[in-house]
């Protein structure tokens, strides 16, 4: 009798999620804080005060991680690109000639 030393993935087909960030929303608060660290940076670079950047910094920061969470639990896994895309439909399709209509 030989016992597997392998686990068993229970999560297949599941979205990946990380501390309550679901999905794309990972992403997003990934590539906000590489933004906030270019920003940071940059402005040290200009030459602007070293606590007024990591203030700055901190306090964008930590408003970018709470407008994520937002987002996640707000509109779950799919909800935000279901909305994206239902603002694409349009509303009203507009002709100005019935030529369309009788070649169908």
């Amino acid at each position: 009798m030989s016992t597997s030393i392998y686990t068993i993935n229970k999560g297949i087909n599941r979205s990946i999620e990380f501390r309550g960030l679901k999905a794309q929303y990972i992403w997003y608060l990934g590539g906000g804080l590489l933004g906030l660290l270019i920003l940071f940076a940059v402005l040290y670079i200009c030459g602007v005060n070293t606590f007024v950047c990591l203030g700055l910094i901190l306090c964008l920061g930590a408003g970018w991680f709470m407008y994520v969470y937002r987002l996640s639990h707000k509109y779950g896994e799919y909800g935000m690109m279901k909305r994206v895309a239902k603002k694409a439909i349009p509303k009203v399709i507009k002709t100005r000639s019935r030529k369309l209509f009788l070649k169908i």
